[in-house]
């Protein structure tokens, strides 16, 4: 929806929001946080119990992002493949159902270190400030591959030094 109250749902709205959802993989994978942040709404909600069993949560977006940085900067190379997106469009905004596939390597030059899932995100964004923002990411899982150990490994190699992961 637009500053005045009319909904959106242009063809440049379309590929607005498809732009910020394709952006949430270019972040994660290039390491490139402000990007990453730059994509989100200043609270977002964050689902991801079918990956983790943890119940979602609304959370600040800085703290999201700060979330991730160990466990990324830990991991040597990630892939977020997105393909066959939705977008529709009502009164508050926008969602996105989009099919991803997302490769994480412990070591680039190992296939034995690795961890793949398969599933599909689905994100709500909102016309805000004269952008699409995201402000909630639910992550449905259908699939996995490889060692889910990795993830810890790449978590604990990721943490700060001093710091302890549980």
């Amino acid at each position: 929806m637009n500053q005045e109250g009319i909904m959106r749902s242009s063809v440049e709205d379309r590929v607005a929001v498809l732009e910020m959802v394709y952006k949430y993989a270019q972040g994660i994978d290039t390491r490139d946080w402000a990007l990453y942040r730059s994509i989100f709404t200043d609270e977002i909600e964050v689902d991801f119990s079918s990956y983790n069993g943890q119940p979602g949560s609304r959370l600040k977006a800085d703290d999201w992002v700060e979330r991730l940085h160990p466990l990324f900067s830990g991991l040597a190379a990630t892939q977020h493949i997105m393909t066959n997106p939705i977008v529709t469009f009502d009164e508050k905004g926008a969602t996105c159902r989009i099919y991803m596939q997302a490769e994480h390597f412990l070591d680039a030059y190992d296939g034995h270190t690795s961890y793949s899932i398969g599933g599909y995100y689905t994100d709500r964004l909102v016309f805000q400030d004269n952008r699409w923002l995201i402000a909630s990411v639910t992550l449905t899982v259908l699939w996995r591959r490889g060692d889910p150990e990795i993830m810890v490994k790449a978590l604990e190699k990721g943490a700060p030094v001093g710091t302890k992961r549980k």
